[in-house]
């Protein structure tokens, strides 16, 4: 394989700028095909991005000879089914994040292509983010000494569609497997499991205290890595004002950071100090979806793959329970 031929089922607006465009902007990858569901919407993308091949069927698309991997970028009730199929289609897969609605259906998942023996990807796009290397790169160096504690603060306020009344896929347990913070927290959470290693307990208490949809909104947590350092976590859908703060404290300093917001990385110690400003890409997946053909044509491995992201859809299924 000279080059990644690559085919998107569910040219949502994940894809517009995030991931779509990265595709073709990698050395060595092509977009070369397209579904959607709503056939006129496929067409638009396909003909704004400048992709050869469109559809409105996923079998079509998996089946096209000219696509080498798929990245399915649907809402997570999806993700198992079009991942089998791709599966059994022979070809490479990448899921978007979090991987399925259950622990079970991730390893369902994971199983299928080790038996074919192929690489199964999830975009945990963080892991390869120059920001996030950098901590990697401060830990390593125990630059803050041994991890003792990692806390992460994060709230939100209610939105206009919410608010409205509107319904809303990412606060539907049916379609997302609980809601907001299964969508935003599983990043920082899949985070601290690349930077900080195994997690052998999760526990949590979840509420819904807006009542303005069926999932939870506001969650607590704490865990414990193999490593002995501790975690520990709030989430709030229903607050006053934004809060986006993690702190990775040290036996000889800290680390602060943000998992989404575009500010500087912190790091303090007795010895010294650094604050630094590494900016995101354009198309945020680019790191992720280089590293993703750089394993496929070089092998050179790849930081997110399905067995790393179902320890992430565990811990969310220990703090939310079992009637999410």
């Amino acid at each position: 394989m000279q080059q990644v031929r690559w085919g998107i089922i569910g040219c949502g607006n994940v894809t517009e700028l995030k991931s779509g465009p990265a595709f073709n902007k990698v050395e060595q990858s092509s977009l070369v095909a397209v579904m959607r569901r709503d056939a006129a919407k496929a067409e638009d993308y396909a003909k704004r991005h400048q992709v050869p091949r469109w559809y409105s069927d996923a079998q079509q698309l998996i089946n096209d000879p000219e696509v080498d991997a798929i990245y399915v970028a649907t809402p997570p009730d999806s993700h198992k089914d079009y991942a089998l199929l791709v599966a059994a289609a022979g070809k490479i897969c990448c899921v978007e994040k979090p991987m399925a609605l259950s622990t079970a259906e991730c390893i369902e998942m994971t199983l299928a292509f080790e038996q074919k023996q192929l690489p199964l990807y999830v975009a945990y796009y963080r892991r390869s983010l120059p920001r996030f290397l950098k901590i990697k790169e401060w830990l390593e160096q125990e630059l803050i000494g041994v991890p003792r504690q990692v806390q992460w603060s994060f709230c939100r306020t209610p939105n206009a569609v919410d608010l409205a009344g509107h319904y809303n896929w990412r606060t539907d347990p049916a379609k997302a497997g609980g809601g907001y913070f299964i969508d935003l927290a599983s990043h920082g959470l899949d985070l601290f499991l690349y930077l900080l290693g195994d997690v052998l307990d999760v526990r949590g208490i979840s509420q819904n205290q807006q009542q303005l949809y069926a999932a939870e909104d506001a969650v607590s947590a704490v865990w414990q890595f193999q490593s002995g350092c501790l975690g520990a976590g709030f989430w709030n859908f229903a607050a006053a004002q934004r809060t986006d703060r993690v702190v990775i404290y040290g036996s000889k300093g800290r680390i602060e950071f943000s998992v989404f917001e575009n500010e500087p990385v912190l790091l303090f110690s007795a010895e010294q100090q650094f604050s630094l400003d590494i900016a995101h890409p354009e198309n945020i997946q680019f790191y992720h979806i280089q590293a993703m053909v750089q394993d496929l044509l070089h092998g050179t491995g790849h930081p997110s793959t399905g067995k790393t992201a179902l320890k992430a859809s565990w811990m969310m299924e220990q703090i939310l329970g079992p009637e999410f």
